[in-house]
C-alpha cells in the first residue's frame, strides 16, 4: 500500500546521502542535531497515513501529552497572529534524548532539512549547516516530490483526505481509523 511512498522516501534518502558524502563538512545533520524538529511544518495525506501505520497503541499513548502540547503551542500562535513558518514547535515524536521516536516513518521534510533544497526557484539550506551563501552546491528540488507525494496521497485516501494536510501532532491525536482509503475503508493499523 506504501511502496510508492517508499520508494520515493529511498529516492529521496540517496540523494541526500550522496549530498551528505560530498558534503561532509558542510551537512551537519545527525543524532541528537533537533533544529528541524522544532520546525512547524504539515505533511501530506500519504505520510500521515504511513506515520500513523507505524505508531503502536502504546506509543500513541506516550506521545498524547508532547502532541496535545504541540497543539496548544500552534493554536496560540494562530490565536497571537503570528506566523505558524517561524515558530519553533518541538516534534511530538522528538524523544527526551532529542532523536525521534519514529525515524523509520519521518516525512521528507524532515529527511531533506540539512540539505540544499530549491522551493519554487529559491534555494533553502538550515541555518545549522556550513553551506556558504553564494557558492553552488547540488540541491534536491521539492516541488516534484510534493507533486508525487500529492498524487500518492490522492490515490490512497481519495480527494476528501488526500487534499489535506496534516500537523504531526494531529496525526498522533488522530485515532488511525480516521485515516481512511478512499473515505470508507479504514487504513490498516499496526497490532
Amino acid at each position: 500500500m506504501f511502496s510508492k511512498l517508499l520508494h520515493l522516501y529511498s529516492v529521496i534518502d540517496q540523494a541526500v546521502a550522496r549530498i551528505g558524502s560530498q558534503f561532509a563538512d558542510e551537512l551537519r545533520c545527525g543524532p541528537g542535531c533537533a533544529d528541524c524538529c522544532h520546525a512547524m511544518f504539515d505533511i501530506s495525506a500519504v505520510e500521515a497515513a504511513y506515520l500513523a501505520s507505524l505508531l503502536s497503541p502504546v506509543m500513541l499513548e506516550e506521545l498524547r501529552e508532547p502532541a496535545q502540547q504541540a497543539k496548544r503551542q500552534f493554536q496560540e500562535i494562530v490565536a497571537a497572529q503570528g506566523d505558524p513558518a517561524l515558530a519553533r514547535i518541538r516534534c511530538p515524536l522528538l524523544g527526551s534524548d532529542d532523536t525521534c521516536r519514529c525515524y523509520q516513518g519521518r516525512p521528507m521534510n524532515c529527511r531533506t532539512y540539512g540539505t540544499p533544497t530549491v522551493i519554487q526557484g529559491r534555494a533553502h539550506v538550515c541555518g545549522l549547516s556550513g553551506f556558504d551563501k553564494g557558492r553552488s552546491y547540488p540541491t534536491i528540488n521539492l516541488e516534484p516530490l510534493q507533486q508525487s507525494l500529492y498524487h500518492y496521497s490522492l490515490e490512497l485516501c481519495g480527494p476528501e483526505l488526500g487534499n489535506r494536510r496534516f500537523a504531526m501532532a494531529q496525526v498522533i491525536l488522530t485515532p488511525k481509523k480516521f485515516l481512511l482509503r478512499g473515505g470508507k475503508d479504514p487504513l490498516p493499523a499496526r497490532p
